[in-house]
This record gives structure tokens, C-alpha cells and sequence, in this order.
């Protein structure tokens, strides 16, 4: 089984790279010059995009191919205020630029909305601003010209005192969205409401990919094990959604996040790195039918965790443990 691995939108490594520079709205509403201020927003916008094209380039050095951007790339672009103004034709050539760095190097890149983007919602004006976030999250997507295997995950959201209930108004507000949101999302499970297989039975309801938590579903589960839900969470992968847009003959690998612990008193938070063993149990145990997989890395020290990770995977290959690096970020496990 192939197993590519990648981080989350900041490098610790790189330094002064940032690719989430914002101004708060405070700060936006004490210039006079409203039009000025704007371009003050778009040109913050063009250096994340500069910083996340100089990203991009540091990750295909180092065989990274599967990232995660950030939702700042545009400070302030879904605030309710800010409804009039329309940064994209200005950005056009940005997004663009990155977009075919993506394409060319055949990277894996996805959005993962904030904990306020929520369709389990009972409240009207909450469902509007989570399709407007939605929205904007796939806006960018096109903006970059990728195709919908370019996903923005999200989770279900709350359960609001009767979770079967707010499942089933997540996949009802889901069927109402426009067709071109339904086929950019993937759906994880969260470390404190919705379980891995209850969010599996969403997915399958539903006909969405899931992202297996491991990390969520060790602090919140059922009693299962992570890789007995697997076979049905890999399927998930093969629906409509998963492979619109995915080339005749190909299939789009499932992807899944990791991170460990901070703490035994903090179980919850992550850690710095990650802890090679519960990881490469779990891709032990799945590696005989699956013949590739992409894997998030959702530590605090971003790539450098990924290094780190990769310092531990050679020297498991070293001892004999089916394990074989490929490259810089790769590896190859047998079961």
C-alpha cells in the first residue's frame, strides 16, 4: 500500500511564509478610505498567495503532494460587511498561478472550512452563512481552475439535544445544496459529537467520502476499531462525489488525518509530532486491500512533524517492518 503523507496549510520550517496574513475588522473599519482598505485586503490576499505558491514549490522539493490550504488566503472575504466586494478578478492571475503549480505536479490540495460552517444546523441565518463559507471555499477552488477532486471537509456539526435528528437535517440542508458545492465536500468525524460510524451512515445516506479521524475516533467511539469501520469508509471513496472529475481508469485514493495526543490529561489537543506506532498499526491492518492512501498530518509543528515522521519510517524500514520509504514523504507498507 502506498501512503503519502502531508500538513496543514503553515510551514515551520520555511520562515516568514505565511500564507494566512489577515487584518480584523476592527482594524478595517478605522480607515477612512473604504476603497483603500480594499486594496489593502487584496493585496494581504496576493502576498498568502505568493506565500503559499513558495509553499507549494518547498513541498514538491521535499515530495510533499498532498496539502492542505488555508481558508485565509482573503482576510475578511465572507464577513457579512463585505458582501458587496468581489476580490476574485483582481486575484485572477494569483489563484491561477498556484492552480497550475497544483496540476503540474499533480498535487493533492483541500479546504477544511472552520468549526462555524455547519448544514446540522437548526438556525436559518447559520445555514446561510455556512453555504456562503461553502461558497466561497469552492469560489477559490475554481479561482485555482481544479477540479472537484479538490475538496473542502467539514464535519457534521452539532447535535442541538438530539443528534439523529440534526444528522438527518445535515443531509437534508446537504441534498439542498447546488450540485457544484455537494461534489467539493468530504465529511470527518469529530472527537466529540458525531462518531466515526455515525458519520458513516451520513456518508452512505448521503453518498459522501469520509475522512476517518483516527485521533477523533480514538476519544470518541462506539467500541469499535478504526480499521474494522475501514472497509465501508474505503467504499465511500468509489461513490459519484469522490470521483467526479477523477480520469477514466484512475481511482482517487481515500484520505484520512492523524495526530496524537498532547497529553494523558489533555487526550484531545495535539501533540507536536505524531506517534509513529498507533499510525502504522492502523495501515498495517488496512494495507492488504487498499492499495493507496493519502494521509493528513494534523500536528502542531505542520511539515516538521512530517520530517519527523519520516525520520521514524526509515528507521522502521531499517528493522524490517514491511515498511519501505519511497521518497521524502512516501512509503510503501506491506500488511
Amino acid at each position: 500500500m502506498i501512503v503519502r503523507f502531508g500538513y496543514v496549510a503553515m510551514s515551520t520550517v520555511i520562515k516568514d511564509c505565511s500564507p494566512s496574513k489577515t487584518m480584523t475588522m476592527a482594524s478595517f473599519k478605522k480607515l477612512d478610505d473604504r476603497e483603500a482598505a480594499l486594496r489593502r485586503l487584496e493585496n494581504l490576499a496576493r502576498m498568502n498567495l505568493h506565500n503559499t505558491l513558495r509553499l507549494m514549490k518547498h513541498n514538491v522539493g521535499s515530495d510533499i503532494f498532498v496539502y492542505r490550504l488555508t481558508s485565509k488566503l482573503i482576510p475578511l472575504a465572507t464577513h457579512p460587511d463585505l458582501q458587496d466586494w468581489n476580490p476574485f478578478a483582481v486575484l485572477a492571475e494569483e489563484f491561477a498561478e498556484v492552480g497550475q503549480y497544483v496540476k503540474k505536479h499533480g498535487m493533492r490540495v483541500s479546504f477544511h472550512p472552520d468549526h462555524f460552517t455547519v448544514l446540522s444546523t437548526p438556525r436559518p441565518e447559520v445555514l446561510v452563512s455556512s453555504i456562503r463559507d461553502l461558497q466561497h471555499h469552492t469560489d477559490m477552488l475554481n479561482a485555482m481552475g481544479l477540479p472537484a477532486m479538490a475538496k473542502n471537509n467539514i464535519h457534521i456539526g452539532g447535535a442541538y439535544g438530539d443528534k439523529p435528528v440534526a444528522a438527518k437535517r445535515f443531509e437534508k440542508h446537504f441534498r439542498e445544496l447546488p450540485a457544484a458545492l455537494q461534489a467539493r465536500i468530504t465529511l470527518e468525524n469529530d472527537d466529540k459529537t458525531f462518531t466515526a460510524p455515525e458519520t458513516l451512515a451520513v456518508c452512505q445516506n448521503v453518498g459522501l467520502p469520509m475522512v476517518l479521524d483516527i485521533h477523533h475516533q480514538w476519544v470518541n467511539n462506539e467500541g469499535e476499531l478504526p480499521w474494522e469501520l475501514w472497509p465501508d469508509i474505503q467504499q465511500t471513496w468509489r461513490s459519484e462525489l469522490a470521483q467526479k472529475d477523477v480520469p477514466s481508469g484512475e481511482l482517487f485514493p481515500p484520505k484520512i488525518h492523524v495526530s496524537s495526543p498532547r497529553s494523558p490529561s489533555d487526550p484531545r489537543s495535539h501533540a507536536d509530532g505524531v506517534e509513529p506506532a498507533p499510525l502504522v498499526a492502523f495501515l498495517k491492518r488496512i494495507a492488504a486491500d487498499t492499495p493507496a492512501i493519502d494521509v493528513m498530518i494534523e500536528a502542531k509543528l505542520k511539515d516538521g512533524a512530517l520530517f519527523g515522521l519520516m525520520e521514524a519510517m526509515k528507521e522502521l524500514a531499517d528493522a524490517g517492518n514491511g515498511i519501505s520509504v519511497l521518497n521524502g514523504a512516501s512509503v510503501n507498507i506491506e500488511p
